[in-house]
C-alpha cells in the first residue's frame, strides 16, 4: 500500500507518463532513467523506496520528496543511482 499520494506532493510536477515511460515494469529501481519533474515516477519512487526501506511515517517521504526536488544533482539520472545517492546523502539532510 502506498504511504504518499499524488495529493501529499509538496512541489508541482507533470503528470504525463508515456507507455513505455513506465516506472513500474520491473517493480523495483532499476537503470531505468529518472525525471525528477514527472511526478508519476517521483511517486513510484518515493512509494517504492518506502516498501524496501519499510518507513511507517509519511514525514520521512516527504523529506526524500524535498532531496529528489532540492539536492539530487543533475548528474545522478537513474532509479537506481537515485536510491544510492539517497542512501549515501539521508543523513546529511
Amino acid at each position: 500500500m502506498a504511504l504518499i499520494s499524488k495529493s501529499d506532493l509538496q512541489y508541482k510536477y507533470s503528470w504525463t507518463a508515456i507507455d513505455g515511460d513506465n516506472p513500474k515494469v520491473t517493480g523495483k529501481p532499476d537503470s531505468t532513467m529518472f525525471n525528477r519533474n514527472e511526478g508519476y515516477e517521483v511517486l513510484y519512487l518515493i512509494n517504492k523506496l518506502a516498501e524496501i526501506w519499510n518507513w511507517k511515517k509519511k514525514a520521512s517521504c516527504l523529506k526524500l520528496e524535498t532531496l529528489i526536488k532540492e539536492y539530487l544533482p543533475s548528474n545522478v539520472r537513474s532509479q537506481e543511482n537515485v536510491e544510492n545517492w539517497i542512501i549515501e546523502n539521508w543523513e546529511n539532510f
